[in-house]
C-alpha cells in the first residue's frame, strides 16, 4: 500500500521539492560550488518560505542515511527518488552533499540574491498560476479549442475563480517589473507552458501586458443573493 499523504509529506515532501529542481537540470553540484538547480530552490525557498529549508536538511539527510530496504520497497511505502542522472549507486551520498549545502546556507545567511528565475522548476514556482494560464489555455492545442487569443483569454476570465484572477494579475505585474529583455519574455512564456506564438503584431512582452491589463478588470459579476437592478423610476 502506499503512503498517506499526511506521511508522505512529513517524511518527503521538501526533499521532493529539492528533487524535482533537478528536472531537466544538471546535477553538476560539488563540494565547493552549489549548481544552478540548487541555487535555484534556495533563492525562491529563501525568499518565500525560509522555515522550510531546515525540513530540506533534515529530510535528504535521514533519506541518504536511512535509504528504503526491501520491506518499504515492497509496501510501497517509500519515496522514489526521480531520475536526475545520477548513478544509482551515487545517490545517497548525492542527497548527503545536497543536505550540506542546505545547511550552509542557513547557518552562514548565505541567501541568493533576488534575480529573474533561471529554471523551469524556478519559473513555476514562482509564477504558478501565470503557469496555469500559459499551460492550460495557450498550449499547441489552442487553435483547436479556441478562434484566437482573444477567445481562449476570454474563456479563462469566465471561468476562473476571481481570486485566481487577481493572483494571475499580481504575477503578470511582477513579471513584467522584472524588466527582462525580449527574448528573454519569450523564454518565460516559454518556460511557463505557452505553446503557441502570441497574436499578430506583438512581441511576448507586449502581449503579456495586454494580458495583465484584461486581468485587472474586475469581472462584471453580482454577488450572491444580488440581482441585476432593473431601471429605477423617473423623478
Amino acid at each position: 500500500m502506499s503512503m498517506a499523504p499526511l506521511v508522505h509529506d512529513r517524511k518527503y515532501g521538501e526533499l521532493d521539492q529539492v528533487v524535482g529542481a533537478y528536472l531537466g537540470q544538471p546535477a553538476d553540484d560539488t563540494a565547493e560550488r552549489r549548481g544552478a538547480a540548487l541555487t535555484a530552490y534556495l533563492r525562491h525557498t529563501w525568499h518565500t518560505r525560509p522555515w522550510a529549508l531546515g525540513a530540506a536538511e533534515q529530510q535528504l539527510r535521514e533519506y541518504a542515511q536511512n535509504p528504503p530496504g526491501r520491506l518499504r520497497h515492497e509496501l510501497g511505502e517509500f519515496y522514489a527518488v526521480p531520475d536526475v542522472g545520477v548513478p544509482e549507486s551515487g545517490v545517497q551520498e548525492w542527497l548527503r552533499l545536497l543536505a550540506q549545502h542546505i545547511r550552509a546556507s542557513v547557518e552562514s545567511g548565505d541567501v541568493p540574491p533576488p534575480a529573474p528565475p533561471q529554471t523551469r522548476w524556478e519559473w513555476h514556482a514562482r509564477f504558478p498560476e501565470l503557469g496555469q494560464l500559459l499551460g492550460g489555455w495557450f498550449s499547441q492545442d489552442m487553435p483547436d479549442e479556441f478562434d484566437d487569443h482573444d477567445a481562449a483569454l476570454a474563456d479563462y476570465l469566465a471561468t476562473t475563480d476571481p481570486g485566481l484572477v487577481a493572483r494571475v494579475c499580481g504575477e503578470l505585474q511582477e513579471l513584467l517589473a522584472l524588466d527582462l529583455a525580449e527574448p528573454d519574455y519569450a523564454r518565460a512564456v516559454a518556460e511557463l507552458g505557452m505553446e503557441v506564438d502570441p497574436p499578430a503584431p506583438y512581441t511576448p512582452a507586449a502581449w503579456l501586458v495586454l494580458v495583465a491589463e484584461r486581468t485587472a478588470v474586475p469581472p462584471a459579476r453580482y454577488g450572491r443573493g444580488q440581482e441585476e437592478p432593473g431601471p429605477q423610476p423617473e423623478g
